[in-house]
């Protein structure tokens, strides 16, 4: 952690004619096809996903133009174009990233909305001012995304259903070869709530909020691993057999964040994952992350670090996924002025590696997301600690960004756990101040704004391909 509905879903591939051009682009000689999604909706508010696919000629740089049905409805905020409205008349402009399309390719915006009254699908699209041409489909839906959910076989747990994980390319897979996401929960630090983590509690996170992942945040500084290394190993062991038990993933998070430097814990490091990793080298549910979140230090250093401790977990434990933390508060470099290409281009030498990418939605928005979908198709990525807040861990829930985040995270299958399951006095708990006082960890008299809709993300039904 920094410190410093059911939903509408439409979808709408139409004929139209020219709505907005751009006039400097190069037109698509024969249109285009766009599949516009509503993947959720609220009181006054919605969320759309629009993937539009070039049908004509290669284009280099592109305006994408459509008309909202009725007056009442705006674009909020978008990702992945330049968005811009004048009117009912709305325009999605390229970003650098995805300014060439060539014939036949895709590339997939978003946005989230207002509107009053209804909130019907547009009904004309046009790129570069010609009319989209593709094939209509239609389909209305009352599920809140438009992913298509295999339900997990009745009796039968993550654990159980995908076995030892495994990186395929640049995705996580279960022990049929197939791309998973897992959703889930961090702990607070371990050091501060560990009365938050007991059977009650792990029960409501497996049976109610069908969680399929347990982060286990153990602190290195901050009154933690350093003040009682046989302490912090035992108790993180200990979470690890009560997530096993239950059939979810553990993931083991060391939570280095100040010095922001891992090579200033590398001793302990050693000494704390050769522990874990000899003792839990049999299970299938352990995941471990070596890094939390690096500040203030070279992606070069970063590298050597994990080079460094990844063998260690290797010769106890050849099979398990390690997620290794990028540069900046693990956001690949972003907040401090870099990008993914440095991992790109300099990788860590290690197999069966993930990347670690953090965000905390009021803070970081669309250059992040951004980065999130040029890195997927390159690096192999899962979000381990994500807030619905600001990067303090405070502030103000913002509901719309982190929707936002979650569609997108669910559209490219990134794993990801929510800071925190906890109820600390900040608005990214998911629960209330004394809540781990009691034994209720899943109504909505506990559950915080945040934690509520979280809930309600992670506990929709798995999909987890067995074939």
């Amino acid at each position: 952690m920094k410190r410093s509905t059911a939903a509408l879903a439409a979808s709408a591939v139409v004929l139209g004619s020219a709505v907005a051009m751009l006039p400097n682009a190069m037109a698509a000689a024969q249109g285009c096809r766009v599949d516009y999604t509503v993947t959720s909706q609220w009181q006054g508010g919605f969320q759309a996903n629009v993937k539009l696919t070039n049908l004509g000629d290669p284009v280099s740089g592109w305006s994408l133009g459509f008309t909202f049905p009725t007056s009442g409805q705006r674009v909020g905020q978008g990702w992945n174009a330049t968005w811009s409205q004048s009117g009912s008349a709305v325009t999605a402009t390229n970003v650098d990233w995805n300014r060439s399309l060539g014939t036949g390719a895709s590339t997939d915006l978003g946005l989230t909305g207002t509107f009053s009254g209804s909130n019907p699908a547009p009904t004309s699209f046009a790129l570069n001012g010609v009319a989209c041409t593709g094939s209509p489909t239609s389909t209305n839906t009352t599920t809140t995304t438009t992913t298509t959910t295999t339900n997990p076989p009745v009796g039968r747990t993550p654990v159980e259903i995908n076995g030892q994980l495994r990186v395929c390319g640049v995705n996580l897979c279960n022990q049929y070869n197939r791309p998973i996401q897992l959703r889930g929960m961090s702990t607070h630090g371990i050091q501060w709530f560990d009365k938050c983590y007991n059977n009650a509690s792990l029960d409501a996170l497996v049976n109610d909020w069908k969680s399929d992942l347990f982060r286990i945040a153990m602190y290195v500084q901050e009154q933690g691993y350093e003040t009682n290394p046989t302490g912090f190993t035992n108790r993180v062991n200990a979470l690890v057999d009560m997530a096993e038990s239950r059939g979810m993933y553990a993931l083991i998070d060391f939570h280095t964040l100040t010095p922001g430097d891992p090579n200033y814990n590398l001793a302990r490091a050693k000494t704390f994952f050769s522990q874990v990793a000899a003792r839990n080298a049999n299970k299938r549910n352990v995941i471990y992350e070596i890094a939390n979140e690096p500040n203030g230090v070279s992606w070069q250093g970063i590298k050597s670090y994990a080079e460094q401790v990844i063998p260690v977990i290797r010769a106890a434990d050849p099979d398990a996924v390690v997620i290794v933390g990028t540069r900046a508060w693990s956001s690949l470099g972003v907040s401090e002025g870099s990008s993914e290409t440095e991992v790109i281009n300099n990788p860590v030498n290690a197999t069966n590696i993930m990347y670690a990418f953090h965000f905390y939605a009021a803070s970081h928005k669309d250059n992040y997301r951004a980065t999130v979908s040029r890195a997927a198709s390159r690096l192999p990525l899962f979000v381990t600690e994500f807030g619905t807040v600001t990067a303090t861990g405070g502030g103000a829930y913002d509901r719309t960004s982190t929707a936002a985040w979650i569609d997108l995270l669910d559209q490219l299958k990134i794993s990801y756990a929510n800071w925190t399951y906890s109820d600390a006095n900040e608005s990214s708990a998911a629960l209330r101040p004394g809540t781990c006082n009691g034994g209720d960890y899943s109504s909505g008299n506990v559950l915080t704004e945040s934690g509520a809709y979280i809930k309600s993300r992670i506990s929709t039904p798995d999909n987890f391909p067995t074939s």
